[in-house]
């Protein structure tokens, strides 16, 4: 694995190494040690697995709260999503900055996401599937979001957008109130 460091601080796009043959390929998508070296000492205790659809389906921007906050790793592993990473540590010199980066089938990527970020996506073509890595297991009392089109954070879908559920449509927007995640 190639770990890339992201303009948002402790974010990371990761290349992984494929060793092909006729047969096809073969890939790490974790390794303790490797990890470790950029700071993420934490065990994976949860690994979910997500189907969309449709082009132009917004999932997020998801987190949960302390106590309860998670690091992600995500991958696309069918389709191609622009997937999108807020930061919402109060005391980062990145606050409520943004980055997105496409992952795909092809591509081979994966984004690793710090605790206290929001994780969205927009798939980019039909039936994408997406995994995901927790070091923390999810607890519906810990779950929270923000709206995937606050002006406050201006994130830039690149296509018009499509499904929506209705709980991501109801989340709230940033307000002077939203001091961060600790």
């Amino acid at each position: 694995m190639k770990f890339n460091k992201l303009p948002l601080k402790e974010a990371y796009l990761i290349d992984l190494i494929s060793l092909a043959d006729k047969r096809g390929f073969f890939e790490r998508l974790y390794c303790q040690k490797e990890f470790g070296l950029i700071g993420f000492n934490k065990k994976i205790v949860q690994i979910n697995y997500t189907f969309s659809k449709k082009i132009g389906t917004i999932r997020g921007l998801h987190f949960q709260k302390a106590p309860f906050t998670e690091a992600k790793v995500v991958t696309c592993l069918h389709g191609k999503v622009f997937d999108v990473i807020v930061d919402l540590r109060q005391k980062s010199p990145t606050y409520l900055k943004w980055h997105g980066e496409i992952l795909s089938e092809r591509n081979h990527k994966m984004l690793y996401i710090p605790e206290g970020f929001a994780h969205g996506l927009e798939t980019l073509t039909d039936n994408c599937s997406m995994l995901y890595f927790h070091s923390n297991f999810y607890r519906k009392i810990s779950e929270s979001g923000i709206k995937y089109d606050d002006p406050s954070i201006g994130i830039k879908w690149p296509l018009e957008l499509g499904i929506i559920s209705k709980k991501d449509k109801k989340l709230p927007y940033v307000s002077k109130i939203f001091k961060g995640l600790k």
